[in-house]
């Protein structure tokens, strides 16, 4: 279990970082997350550039996105114990991942507007110096991995990805794609492009049996 190496002088602050919109569509995270993500983001990838001084670009650029992700976000909340803290509405199978994320950034977000960013990037830095040095080697996303695939199989084609209607709240919208190649389709779904797009990566490499 990670202890949040934090302790809030405004508890109303921190009860806001933990209330998603569907429990109070006025005083909710929204706001503390969209702060919190950026900081999130500077935080790790400054991190990254100092713990992995040989890697390209490329490569830094994967490990950010899977240390940000929904899913290591998530795990982040659950090992913090949020789970049982955060303040929700309905909350589905398929929105635990995000609704942890989101406050997730939201707590970070909210320490940063407290006590300033030095703070809130060594209370991250304490949590992500171990998650980033996890892997020996850099990642490579489903995207990444199905695109190599095809073009090896296919001499030089790409996977085709086609953007469908989003679901959902029009303020919280649920992304879809649908990617195809070799000869096969699969759907992906997530809080952004992106994620769905990945997400669709993944579905189609399973059913290529990769």
């Amino acid at each position: 279990m990670i202890k949040l190496k934090y302790k809030f002088k405004d508890e109303s602050l921190l009860e806001m970082a933990l209330t998603q919109s569907g429990a109070n569509a006025t005083h909710n995270n929204e706001r503390l997350e969209f702060v919190g993500d950026r900081v999130l983001g500077l935080t790790v990838a400054e991190l990254l550039y100092q713990m992995y001084p040989d890697e390209s670009e490329g490569e830094l650029a994967r490990r950010h996105a899977m240390l940000v992700s929904t899913e290591t976000l998530a795990r982040v909340a659950n090992e913090l114990d949020l789970a049982n803290r955060v303040h929700h509405g309905h909350m589905t199978a398929g929105r635990i991942q995000h609704i942890l994320a989101n406050a997730t950034e939201a707590l970070f977000g909210a320490i940063f507007l407290e006590s300033g960013f030095d703070v809130a990037r060594s209370v991250i830095a304490d949590i992500w110096r171990d998650l980033a040095a996890a892997d020996a080697t850099a990642p490579k996303d489903a995207k990444t991995t199905l695109q190599e695939l095809v073009q090896r199989e296919s001499g030089g084609g790409l996977p085709k990805y086609e953007y469908l209607e989003p679901t959902g709240a029009s303020h919280n919208p649920t992304f879809n794609v649908r990617v195809t190649a070799l000869g096969k389709s699969a759907t992906g779904k997530g809080a952004s492009k992106k994620v769905a797009s990945i997400e669709a990566a993944a579905a189609l490499l399973k059913k290529l049996a990769i």
